[in-house]
């Protein structure tokens, strides 16, 4: 299904986007950080959908957030740097399947244990800086 591009659906994507990071921060210290990852994957990946919508581009379908992040960056240089702060939490182990299926780590090995050493702190922390720029970026259209 085709998006409408308007500022209006932007900022209700923001407002999800906001919502999920909010869930991140709950799952903090719960000997969970896959799902710190996790929901923290789905609110970048809906802010980068709000920032498409808010050019007055139609969004159909998912480029996944690096690939998102790469238009951004070209064609709205005041989100030069989109790309790094995306990859150096992917480079963290967020991801919307890794985090979820037992299939993308070695046996018997399941997601819940493959991120025993992650910072939350430190990931929530880039992605609110990511989730900021990307609002800052909408309310500027």
């Amino acid at each position: 299904m085709a998006l409408t591009p308007s500022i209006p659906e932007a900022q209700r994507w923001l407002h999800q986007a906001t919502s999920d990071l909010e869930a991140a921060h709950n799952d903090i210290w719960h000997s969970c950080p896959n799902w710190v990852l996790f929901k923290v994957h789905q609110a970048l990946e809906k802010a980068l959908v709000a920032a498409v919508l808010c050019r007055g581009e139609a969004f159909e379908g998912c480029r996944g957030l690096m690939g998102m992040a790469q238009r951004l960056e070209v064609e709205e240089p005041e989100l030069r740097g989109l790309v790094l702060d995306i990859q150096w939490l992917c480079d963290r182990g967020m991801d919307a399947k890794a985090t979820q299926y037992p299939s993308y780590h070695p046996f018997p090995m399941i997601p819940s244990e493959a991120f025993s050493s992650v910072d939350e702190e430190t990931v929530l922390s880039q992605a609110e800086k990511v989730l900021m720029t990307l609002k800052n970026h909408v309310g500027r259209k």
